[in-house]
């Protein structure tokens, strides 16, 4: 059995590519048995996906580099363009998906093979589900946004499937043609929203958004405990950057404490503090309390 626990987050994304190409040849075989353009949709997005997790992986891989004379900060935030980057990869393919689909709305084509077709179409929405469920743990526990962003589109791609084996089918029972083009449209309207989540998310980190309120509760609490000894604070501010973090706050000691006193707790608080952050740069600063 696979012991996930073990896997950087490269390995998740290599995962994420091999995914992509045995989805792909899976739905562009289904296509080609039915003639569906719902089917087609679907492959398309497939593309989607392993363009995403491609780029994906190089941006994962940037951010292993360490920090340098010209990023001192190193280069956590190289993630947020791979989730950008799959977002715009999103809206380029639903809008290639509403463009084929309404053509097809308008001259209906009968479908073949459906069953196989099917099958086939559902044996490739079961792996994306199981491997956008292994993704989304990844993602939360290695709190990488590269793969919690490739994890919501698989698991986009596999409601998108289940759509179009819906339509197709209502397709089959009905004798109505124009709603395997229908079905493609609402696939390519759905995953528009989901892209601009995507690019929303991306943006919000590039803007150097806060932690996140469990972690903001976790780092007061923290300093809180401290309150007994006289010690209090101020000017704290936090921020992500991929998978790192930034944790930079003012301590106030007692006016008559030596230098010693002072640095002494300052070492103590950021210790406490790096046992609930393991990956943050915490930054304390020294003052007397009025």
């Amino acid at each position: 059995m696979i012991n996930f626990a073990q896997w950087d987050r490269h390995h998740f994304a290599w995962l994420s590519i091999v995914t992509a190409v045995i989805t792909i040849a899976l739905k562009t075989w289904a296509w080609w048995l039915t003639g569906s353009v719902g089917l087609l949709s679907d492959a398309m997005e497939s593309l989607v996906n392993l363009a995403g997790a491609g780029f994906a992986l190089w941006m994962i891989l940037i951010t292993h580099a360490p920090a340098d004379d010209r990023h001192h900060f190193g280069h956590g935030k190289a993630e947020y363009f791979s989730s950008a980057f799959e977002g715009v990869l999103i809206f380029i393919a639903a809008l290639a998906i509403i463009v084929t689909a309404s053509q097809r709305l308008f001259t209906p084509q009968p479908l073949e093979s459906i069953g196989l077709g099917l099958a086939v179409s559902l044996l490739s929405t079961a792996i994306n589900f199981a491997v956008s469920v292994v993704l989304a743990k990844a993602g939360k526990r290695l709190n990488s946004i590269a793969l919690t962003a490739d994890s919501k589109h698989l698991m986009t791609d596999v409601w998108t499937s289940v759509g179009v084996v819906g339509g197709i089918l209502v397709v089959a029972l009905t004798g109505w043609l124009r709603l395997d083009a229908i079905v493609a449209i609402a696939v390519g309207i759905h995953i528009l929203f989901e892209g601009h989540h995507l690019v929303r998310a991306s943006i919000d980190g590039m803007m150097d958004t806060a932690m996140d309120d469990e972690s903001l509760a976790g780092i007061r609490a923290t300093l809180d405990d401290f309150a007994g000894r006289g010690i209090t604070y101020k000017n704290l501010k936090t921020r992500r950057a991929g998978v790192e973090s930034f944790v930079q706050v003012d301590v106030l000691v007692p006016r008559d404490w030596s230098v010693g006193q002072g640095h002494d707790v300052l070492d103590e608080i950021e210790a406490k503090l790096a046992t609930i952050l393991p990956r943050a740069s915490i930054v304390t600063h020294l003052e007397p309390k009025d």
